[in-house]
């Protein structure tokens, strides 16, 4: 089974690290439904990591359907992630009708070349899920991050149980959103997938106590007793249902 880990700061990603877990999805802006992470960021979390980092390449917060001008964006983040060093890339983009937009997603993984390229949860909202991830391999997508189309992983375990069924080894199929350690054994039991993506986030206040005016006086970090609970968790199961 592998882990993957949301981080959205450099102290989050060491965590993820020090918990076990496989590798790093880097993004920024979590309450947004995450965003690119700074160039800063991407080269400190590839210097300071041996696992690998696959990067969230999505220029705004809000839908998926982009422009073409955003899309130029988008590619060339994807080539500063490459020329950095980076793993992977994970991105995704719909049609007003909720479609894959075929050319635009053709043109990422073209620009990805050889790195490791997932689809985010853009796949979440296609109107036909089984076309979409035919769609995804056909294009050599090497991942699909999905919540079964619900709030959560685990209200969407049904579907993604079709999913990795459908998929038969030629992608996988990464459940995420809400995954904990209590639910993670049901996931894991019910969908039969080996991938997992999740955050095991905490709130850390600011230091010193004190309010700023106009903003939170809390950002969130990856808590390493969380992510290394799931872990244990998903991966005890996993050895249950081998033996």
């Amino acid at each position: 089974m592998k882990f993957e880990v949301c981080a959205v700061n450099i102290q989050s990603a060491l965590a993820a690290q020090r918990a076990g877990a496989d590798r790093i999805e880097l993004c920024s802006a979590l309450d947004a439904g995450g965003l690119t992470p700074s160039l800063g960021l991407i080269r400190a979390a590839i210097r300071a990591l041996v696992i690998p980092v696959h990067v969230l390449v999505r220029p705004r917060e809000g839908d998926f359907c982009y422009s073409d001008p955003e899309l130029e964006i988008m590619l060339d983040d994807i080539r500063l992630c490459r020329e950095a060093g980076a793993a992977g890339v994970v991105v995704g983009t719909l049609t007003e009708e909720g479609l894959l937009d075929l050319p635009k997603m053709k043109a990422m993984k073209a620009a990805a070349e050889s790195l490791e390229v997932t689809c985010h949860r853009a796949f979440d909202f296609t109107p036909d899920p089984a076309e979409a991830l035919e769609q995804l391999i056909e294009m050599g997508f090497g991942r699909v991050l999905s919540s079964g189309q619900s709030d959560s992983a685990f209200e969407g375990r049904l579907l993604l149980q079709k999913l990795v069924f459908q998929a038969n080894n030629r992608i996988a199929v990464m459940p995420g959103a809400g995954i904990n350690a209590e639910n993670i054994k049901a996931i894991t039991a019910i969908s039969g997938a080996k991938d997992f993506h999740f955050t095991g986030k905490k709130k850390v206040s600011a230091k010193g106590g004190n309010d700023i005016p106009g903003l939170e006086p809390w950002h969130w970090e990856s808590d390493e007793e969380a992510i290394r609970a799931i872990i244990l968790a998903g991966s005890h199961n996993s050895s249950l249902h081998r033996s």
